[in-house]
């Protein structure tokens, strides 16, 4: 299976520009005979977007654009990042899967980043779910950011039986490293180690890069193997277009070396879960 990373800048609030940079990298992907296409989070419309939600949402299934990306998934499959308009008023930051011309899953962020630099949950509204869905290379599950630094988050997609799972992302660069990198990155990769080790997955990270209202995206997409081992890793500043070869089969060699979903107790942690939850106080 051959994948690829479209690590670029959208521009902000404008659908139609950053769709035809889709198209773009869609074609080279195609020259390349690339399976899996990523795009990172809110690749549409760009990320500091405010009162410009509204006029770049989206809804999938009365969007001629997204007919034409459905078309395009016959090709290939797709992951990119929009706006989700689900009911009246009411907008999501979401990311898609089209696969053979359908759209397999959209995942709606749940992790609202809002301190800080960051805004989401005054104009997102939280997703709720994450879900395992069946893909042409297997069962997959989708993150966007912020959902990543919950490891619950990654434990659900593992319970429900997540082989690859894809992150999108906006990540702004902080913290100097005195490296080539941000510390910001570093963590990122260190996440990616342990959650496709302990989770015996396929691990896809798509960031943005760019500057937009002041802030520096970090960019350093990668991908991990089931053995927790970095197998292909994007510029961390620059616009990249990274393509790597990955074998399913690692999967089952991991998991027969690791028995980490063999042992998983589920049953065990939701009972915990519940009574943990019915102690909790205002």
């Amino acid at each position: 299976m051959k994948v690829a990373l479209a690590q670029f800048s959208p521009h902000l609030g404008d659908v139609k520009k950053n769709f035809n940079l889709h198209l773009q990298y869609i074609e080279k992907a195609k020259k390349k005979n690339v399976d899996l296409l990523v795009f990172p989070e809110l690749s549409l419309t760009g990320y500091t977007l405010k009162d410009l939600i509204e006029a770049v949402a989206i809804t999938p299934g009365k969007s001629s654009l997204f007919e034409k990306l459905k078309t395009l998934s016959r090709h290939l499959s797709l992951v990119l990042g929009f706006v989700e308009e689900k009911e009246k008023g009411i907008f999501y930051n979401s990311a898609a899967f089209l696969s053979e011309g359908k759209i397999l899953r959209i995942h709606r962020k749940v992790f609202l980043p809002t301190f800080g630099m960051f805004e989401e949950a005054k104009f997102f509204a939280q997703g709720k779910n994450f879900n395992t869905f069946s893909t042409p290379f297997g069962n997959a599950g989708m993150m966007i950011c912020r959902d990543f630094h919950s490891y619950g988050a990654s434990y659900l997609l593992f319970a429900g039986g997540t082989e690859i799972i894809i992150i999108i992302s906006a990540a702004p660069g902080r913290g100097v490293s005195g490296e080539e990198h941000y510390e910001t990155s570093h963590m990122w990769e260190v996440m990616g180690e342990v959650i496709s080790r302990f989770s015996t997955t396929f691990l896809i990270y798509c960031n943005r890069v760019g500057f937009e209202d002041g802030k520096h995206f970090a960019g350093g997409s990668f991908i991990f193997n089931p053995a927790g081992q970095l197998i292909a890793k994007a510029s961390y500043v620059d616009k990249d277009f990274l393509i790597q070869n990955i074998d399913l089969k690692e999967i089952r060699e991991a998991r027969k070396k690791w028995t980490y979903k063999r042992d998983d107790k589920p049953e065990v942690i939701l009972e915990a879960l519940k009574r943990i939850v019915s102690k909790y106080e205002d």
